[in-house]
């Protein structure tokens, strides 16, 4: 009986993605099951104590501890690895766990970094609150041009950190541009590809070294558990990042990596979806909002660079109002089918005030830099009919006077 299937490099890199979607990195137990097993244990036992010095030890192949393995955890790192592109992985218990431990793991006191301006409000945190505390530098930048990349480098610049398309402005970044700016200064480049997964986009075809996700979002995409990765080199995933998460454990559970597990195996059909749909729902609210972001439609500033990039739209695009936070809210309380939910990536359509939301805590002024002001709106497109989701939108919209 074949006890593993996807665990052969030379095989299972061959595999198209929606064939690595569901059957990458599985592992079989002498069950034989044909669905991943979900392993709840927080540690292992050993056959005799020269076993568990030697594992320890790195001299033999096993696990000790599952804030350190897991083999359903294990499973789903080596499936994101190959959808990735990429050599490893780590996951994390959340998206914001991937995105502290990704930086913290590489920068120390007097190192410098450059960041993307539009980004979801706790990476903004993170850049401007956070890593300044432990005495690193940081610089915020248009990511939307790579000269002003160029232009923030220091002497001590070790990373690039941004988001494309950027949360929730929609921002597009130039990544072979902006990678070839770091290669060139031996700066390590970190793009946050959550909104687009590797499904749609895969950053390091275009030179970044390093990936980071909420899995939370498009992997699971149903809504039900909170999940993190990181993808990079085995070098940078085992030596620089594993000793970081090691010791201070931002572990994810065996049950939440079963989940998006599970959620991968539809990533490819869903996301595709969901991207034809949030383009109907975008050329209807094109003709009735003073302006959207939405990078599939031409009217979008950077929708050529963004259609270079990703095969697909993505579900997630943004509008505005013209009424401020009252009609804002008021839209949101008007609707009928899509949910007020800060959430995205789910197969339900929701929608969400950044301002008063995913960004309250960013401040105002900074806010308003990134361009998130009172009369943005976030939509997130599901996999309802996108008639019945324009229907809504439309009397919602009506509501409010547009």
């Amino acid at each position: 009986m074949k006890r593993r299937t996807g665990q052969n490099p030379d095989i299972t890199r061959t595999w198209r993605p929606a064939t690595q979607a569901v059957r990458g990195g599985t592992a079989r137990s002498e069950f034989g099951e044909t669905s991943e097993a979900l392993f709840l244990t927080s540690g292992y036992a050993y056959d005799c104590a020269a076993d568990a010095a030697a594992r320890f030890a790195g001299e033999q192949v096993g696990m000790t501890y599952s804030r350190l393995q897991n083999p359903t955890v294990q499973m789903l790192e080596d499936r994101i690895a190959l959808l990735e592109g990429a050599e490893a992985c780590r996951s994390m218990a959340t998206g914001m766990a991937a995105m502290t431990a990704v930086l913290l793991c590489q920068l120390e006191q007097g190192d410098h970094l450059v960041g993307g301006r539009a980004a979801f409000g706790s990476c903004r945190w993170l850049t401007d609150t956070l890593l300044p505390k432990f005495g690193i530098q940081t610089t915020i930048v248009d990511a939307r041009d790579p000269q002003a990349f160029a232009d923030a480098v220091q002497p001590k610049t070790k990373v690039f950190f941004f988001e494309t398309p950027a949360n929730p402005t929609m921002d597009i970044a130039d990544m072979a541009a902006i990678c070839d700016i770091a290669k060139r200064h031996g700066i390590t480049t970190v793009v946050d590809n959550a909104f687009a997964t590797p499904a749609l986009q895969r950053p390091m075809e275009f030179g970044a070294d390093v990936t980071a996700y909420s899995a939370t979002k498009m992997m699971d995409g149903q809504g039900r558990v909170l999940a993190g990765a990181v993808c990079g080199t085995a070098t940078f995933i085992n030596d620089v990042l594993l000793p970081f998460t090691r010791n201070t454990g931002p572990t994810l559970s065996a049950f939440n990596a079963w989940v998006v597990l599970k959620g991968l195996e539809t990533l490819d059909l869903r996301i595709n979806r969901q991207s034809e749909n949030s383009l109907k729902v975008g050329r209807f609210l094109e003709k009735r909002v003073p302006r959207i972001l939405h990078p599939g439609l031409p009217s979008h500033p950077q929708h050529d660079l963004a259609m270079r990039q990703m095969s697909a739209c993505g579900p997630i695009f943004a509008f505005e109002v013209e009424g401020g936070r009252a009609q804002a809210h008021g839209l949101l309380d008007a609707l009928e089918l899509v949910d007020i939910s800060n959430n995205i990536g789910d197969s339900r359509s929701l929608m969400t005030h950044p301002s008063s939301t995913t960004h309250y805590g960013v401040a105002e002024d900074k806010r308003i830099e990134m361009g998130v002001t009172e009369n943005l709106l976030r939509l997130n497109v599901g996999l309802e009919d996108p008639e019945d989701v324009i229907a809504d939108l439309d009397q919602a919209l009506t509501k409010v006077g547009l």
